[in-house]
């Protein structure tokens, strides 16, 4: 049996919504009536927001089904949405619907299917890198009165459907302050980062972890291992156990779910941070922080915008400001000086009086890329599409 999370608040039959998606054609008739008719395609300027999510006509609840990739209580990715998900649950007129362990394949597409024709969700949060597209796309084309959220900013204002949209967040800056925790706790000098793909979200991460590191500690070196995938926990505790009989003394990762790689830490007796959610209890020695998302935030406004009878937009994008993003408490190791210095950061990313990417930056092969006084701020689109490692990374793109 599956172990479910304490932050669970799935109401899962004993069997896959895939599964039972089979059967629909057989129950189409009395499941299906009473839907409410398609609403009209917003139309206007390219800025304009996406469908309003309505409630299906029957009781006035509104059904919103979260979909995930991996198991709920992976201590990661899937978890951090969840514990978003669970906080729609006690918000009235509001019904959850969620499915775990969903492949980034058809198996997702029939899963949102099942969900809008089975228990009649009129909002879909598909929570996956892999599920846009083309899963998204297709079933969003197919029932435009639904409105699909999808996260990871991969929404392009008229090339994608209008009831569609994508959230993301600035947690880079976490990652910058996480950065700063680990130089001031590195005894070796050598930090290890544990990467999934070498995409923009996850190389945005590695440099900014980096630079967070080497701004109260210039001799901090950080190796990147590129594994492949989100989910191979062998290939993530070798990579954890290279890095470390190499004299890394703090790990951290971006993976789906980076519990593999904090307990092999704090079973070698090296410090981590955290990435996705907390993993604290994991590593009650080592653990230093750890980069969080904060759904709860996102996924409430969501709700209560729609409430209101607003149309949610496109494209939905925050940081510490905007409260998408926070930082696991500090552990024991964190001395008072590095935490001054991590919360003194904490406060520029919010102000905006710190900008991560600023002149005189350098690749790790001596490239150029911001010159003296030149400045990337969070909202430049050239971050979106970053390619490169920068000066102080040891590792290559593949």
């Amino acid at each position: 049996m599956t172990r479910r999370s304490p932050y669970s608040t799935s109401r899962f039959v004993s069997f896959s919504r895939r599964a039972l998606f089979a059967l629909a054609p057989l129950l189409a008739g009395s499941l299906l009536q009473g839907c409410s008719k398609k609403e009209e395609a917003p139309t206007g300027a390219a800025s304009a927001p996406s469908p309003e999510a309505k409630p299906a006509a029957g009781d006035g609840t509104l059904t919103v089904g979260f979909i995930y990739v991996g198991p709920k209580d992976d201590y990661g990715y899937n978890q951090a949405h969840a514990e978003g998900a669970k906080s729609l649950a006690s918000m009235p007129g509001i019904k959850i619907r969620e499915e775990e362990k969903v492949p980034e394949t058809m198996d997702v597409q029939k899963t949102m299917e099942s969900m809008i024709n089975l228990d009649g969700a009129k909002l879909v949060f598909p929570t996956s890198f892999g599920y846009f597209d083309p899963h998204l796309i297709k079933v969003a084309e197919k029932y435009p009165d639904v409105t699909f959220l999808h996260c990871g900013g991969l929404y392009t204002e008229g090339k994608h459907p209008k009831n569609a949209g994508s959230y993301f967040g600035y947690i880079d800056e976490a990652e910058y302050v996480a950065g700063i925790v680990a130089g001031g706790a590195t005894k070796t000098n050598k930090l290890g980062f544990i990467a999934a793909k070498p995409i923009p979200q996850v190389l945005r991460n590695i440099n900014s972890y980096t630079l967070g590191a080497r701004s109260i500690n210039p001799k901090v070196e950080l190796t990147v291992i590129f594994t492949g995938d989100w989910a191979l926990p062998v290939k993530e505790a070798e990579a954890a156990n290279s890095l470390i009989d190499q004299g890394v003394d703090v790990l951290t990762a971006h993976v789906d779910s980076p519990k593999v790689v904090i307990e092999t830490a704090e079973k070698r007796g090296v410090y981590s941070t955290g990435y996705h959610a907390s993993q604290a209890n994991l590593a009650p020695k080592g653990y230093l922080t750890g980069a969080e998302w904060n759904w709860e935030k996102v996924y409430t406004a969501y709700i209560e915008k729609i409430k209101k009878g607003e149309k949610p937009e496109h494209l939905v994008r925050g940081g510490f400001s905007s409260g998408f993003i926070k930082l696991s408490p500090y552990g024991s190791a964190v001395s008072d000086a590095v935490k001054a210095k991590a919360e003194e950061a904490k406060a520029g990313l919010t102000s905006g009086t710190l900008v991560v990417y600023a002149g005189p930056l350098k690749d790790n092969a001596g490239k150029e890329i911001l010159a003296v006084g030149t400045k990337q701020a969070q909202t430049d689109i050239a971050l979106e599409s970053m390619n490169y490692l920068v000066d102080g990374v040891k590792g290559k793109l593949n």
